[in-house]
């Protein structure tokens, strides 16, 4: 059956009318199809943009902040965009960052990560980390607690945020307390039934576009088996000792698998995880049709989870009552 006929009726109309990028044919006009900044803007959140030191120069930064903030630190988050790699900038994700912070209670730090082809591996991860740092650095500036930081993003936002997250571990800092790679973006070498699955032309996210996508990443390298688990986040050997994580991708999404896959390892490495598959669901199907009832539950799934991870509730003392 065709991935059309599965797909949740409130969500068709939607699919049937992407074009479909264009990564090799026109990477431009690919760019454009998401690149697009948020009409709608909250009163309620406050929106700055600063340039901060990265590995080849200046990096772009988006802040969002509750508006009228008392001086109480807030927990806060590092928002990745997504893009496969390729594609995306942080202005696209203006609307949900505000609402991050509404929901979450929180700090946002999106960053403007270097692209593919022209960028390829390390750079946007080199990037990532940048942000990372600076933001724990910065974290009285900022008003930030340093202790309850997170990271997130979405799709190759995902992949970066699962890469992050090793690097932090291994590196040793900054310290991070929660991720939520959303159907993230996480093995180049595309083996898995998913994968296999969505091939339609016009798919948003197809079997052609993440071939092409990985190839414009990791260039030469991609055929390797020395790649590093930073641009590969499945390749790595050891998930223990990550933080917390929570995860979500539709069933008819290309990265299904491996990230159903992620998960399961995660959970095998003793990992705290909270996963949802969304049944006639493809990939993106919450930003393309905000309005659907599945969509609406999607998005305030993963706000609580985060506005959950940032709001640890107080832990009775032994010598308190339960």
């Amino acid at each position: 059956m065709s991935i059309d006929k599965r797909i949740l009726p409130e969500l068709r109309e939607a699919y049937s009318q992407f074009p479909g990028f264009q990564l090799e044919e026109n990477l431009e006009w690919s760019r454009s199809l998401v690149s697009a900044p948020s009409l709608k803007r909250s009163e309620h959140v406050n929106t700055t943009s600063r340039k901060i030191p990265g590995v080849a120069g200046e990096i772009l930064v988006k802040i969002y902040e509750p508006a009228g903030r008392n001086a109480d630190k807030l927990p806060a988050m590092l928002w990745i965009h997504g893009g496969g790699y390729v594609l995306g900038h942080p202005d696209m994700d203006d609307e949900l960052c505000e609402r991050f912070v509404q929901t979450a209670r929180c700090v946002v730090v999106s960053v403007d990560y270097r692209l593919a082809p022209e960028h390829p591996y390390p750079a946007a991860i080199e990037d990532c980390y940048a942000g990372l740092v600076w933001m724990t650095e910065e974290a009285e500036s900022l008003g930030i607690d340093e202790n309850r930081v997170a990271i997130a993003g979405a799709s190759g936002g995902g992949g970066l945020t699962a890469a992050l997250a090793l690097m932090a571990r291994d590196k040793g800092g900054p310290s991070i307390i929660f991720q939520m790679p959303l159907y993230p973006m996480l093995d180049n070498r595309n083996i898995t039934p998913s994968s296999h699955e969505i091939t339609e032309e016009g798919a948003i996210w197809n079997r052609t576009d993440n071939l092409t996508a990985w190839n414009m990443y990791l260039g030469e390298e991609n055929d390797t088996s020395r790649i590093s688990s930073y641009a590969v986040p499945m390749r790595a050997e050891n998930l223990a000792g990550l933080p917390p994580t929570y995860t979500c991708v539709g069933q008819l999404d290309l990265f299904r698998d491996e990230t159903i896959e992620y998960v399961t390892r995660l959970a095998q490495a003793g990992v705290d995880i909270e996963f949802n598959l969304y049944p006639g669901c493809f990939h993106l199907f919450e930003i393309f049709v905000p309005e659907a009832e599945v969509s609406q539950r999607a998005v305030q799934s993963y706000m609580d989870a985060m506005a959950r991870a940032l709001h640890p509730k107080h832990s009775p003392s032994p010598n308190e009552s339960c």
